[in-house]
């Protein structure tokens, strides 16, 4: 459906964070918006404010009139909710326009210049920070984020007169197989989602094909050291960003007094005093990579690039700082996303480099069956660098329960000499009667839900969050 003919857009789980981007683009452009998701959220919450109409129980009856007539009707859709859903099998057998919502971007890739980020962990910081990297320059972008991006309180941004997209590459479900990038980066190709790819093989395969995507003309940032063979089209230039070597990376990296200063290198020379606005040492890798990628339109100065990468707000839950007492003993609560092995075993040596003489507790909600299965082990050894493990029930998402897996499989393994196992609904009485010193609590379920109550229980005030 050509989008003159589109005249109401609706959306099944539109509660997740891509959908809800969309969901906002389509409202921007004065079309319709309704959905369905299975429960409510501060996300629902918002666009219901913003305009759309959200429903939470997936009778028809809940569908709003106009939106059941097939004429002028979009339906995107995402892998996550089940085949059987109401509203999704009447739309498949009425003949509807559908899509998922992958397909939607990718149409959004092939009319505009886009830059889109993959990769097995990063893409969301990377993409957030070259958004935010072009909205501070005199282009602009329009970004559609896997994350809420603070300072912008939202997940889109728009612009009617940039030729640049901004596109967050989910390699799940094969998702970003839809895309057509004028700049594809990939950040990391740890395998993950093995539910979906059965090996690794298969899953570097997937990377693979998604270079050779990109349109005639573009523009392929690939890590350094990445176990994949890239397969871009003879017209498509390559280039390799890394924190030591490649065509971009850092040097002169300077940690102190809680700020991280680097100069950033690139194929015509060098932007000195680049200065983190979130200062942890993954955010090192992760503005190279969108700095590169930003300097490949051709648009970023030494200007905007310091004073960018300074006022970068931070994504919620990318290292997002929840309490930070001053002082050499004050109390230090950071929450983080991270819920694949490599992802856990960075975020840990990024607080340690932070705080290196400090204390360290893990709290980790193990996210799906499937990745608990596979990675039990690869997990524990992460936690293993903490000094204090807490181990939280899994986060089962969208799978069944998978006999013998659990939490405890990982806590088993776990060689930390504190270690406690709890469910979600006592850690925050467990963690307020706690000695604890810098709190860190990662995953990717819904963890991150009860850091704000530990905050109050603790009777401390919330850290103010930066503004761009």
């Amino acid at each position: 459906m050509e989008l003159k003919d589109t005249k109401r857009v609706y959306f099944v789980g539109i509660g997740g964070i891509g959908m809800a981007a969309l969901a906002r683009y389509y409202m921007s452009l004065g079309l319709p918006v309704a959905g369905y998701d299975r429960t409510p959220s501060d996300l629902t919450r918002a666009l219901v404010d913003e305009g759309a109409v959200v429903s939470y129980d997936d009778a028809m009856e809940a569908v709003p009139a106009d939106f059941r007539t097939p004429e002028g009707t979009l339906v995107v859709y995402t892998p996550a909710v089940p085949a059987e859903n109401v509203p999704l099998s009447f739309f498949r057998n009425v003949g509807f326009e559908i899509h998922k919502r992958a397909q939607v971007l990718g149409q959004i890739t092939r009319s505009s210049r886009s830059l889109c980020f993959s990769g097995t962990h990063g893409k969301t910081t990377t993409s957030s920070m070259a958004a935010h990297v072009l909205h501070c320059g005199p282009v602009g972008c329009n970004a559609f984020l896997g994350g809420i991006l603070k300072g912008y309180d939202s997940n889109l941004m728009l612009s009617s007169t940039s030729p640049y997209s901004v596109i967050e590459a989910d390699e799940y479900d094969r998702s970003f197989h839809q895309l057509t990038p004028y700049i594809a980066v990939v950040n990391a190709t740890d395998p993950d989602h093995l539910d979906i790819y059965g090996t690794e093989e298969a899953y570097l395969e997937s990377f693979a094909h998604f270079t050779e995507l990109i349109r005639p003309g573009g523009k392929l940032l690939l890590k350094t050291g990445l176990k994949l063979h890239p397969r871009p089209g003879k017209d498509v230039e390559v280039y390799y960003f890394g924190r030591n070597d490649g065509d971009f990376h850092a040097r002169n990296v300077r940690v102190g007094d809680g700020t991280i200063v680097f100069d950033f290198v690139h194929p015509q020379g060098v932007i000195a005093d680049i200065e983190l606005g979130v200062p942890v040492d993954i955010n090192i890798d992760n503005a190279v990579s969108a700095l590169a990628a930003v300097w490949l339109t051709g648009t970023l100065s030494d200007e905007l690039a310091r004073r960018a990468i300074a006022s970068f707000p931070g994504v919620e839950r990318r290292f997002e700082f929840h309490l930070k007492e001053k002082g050499p003993e004050g109390k230090v609560i950071i929450d983080d996303y991270a819920h694949h092995p490599d992802e856990l075993r960075q975020s840990i040596a990024s607080v340690r480099a932070l705080y290196p003489e400090r204390k360290l507790t893990v709290a980790f909600q193990p996210h799906l069956y499937s990745r608990t299965r596979d990675f039990a082990q690869q997990f524990a050894e992460a936690l293993s660098a903490a000094d204090e493990a807490v181990l939280i029930d899994l986060y089962p998402a969208r799978e069944l329960p998978i006999p013998g897996v659990s939490s405890k499989i990982i806590f088993d393994n776990v060689k930390c000499t504190k270690k406690i196992l709890i469910s979600k609904e006592d850690f925050v009485d467990t963690m307020k009667n706690r000695n604890f010193d810098i709190l860190l609590t990662v995953g990717a379920g819904d963890l991150n839900l009860f850091v704000p109550r530990l905050v109050n229980a603790l009777e401390k005030v919330d850290i103010a969050k930066p503004n761009c």
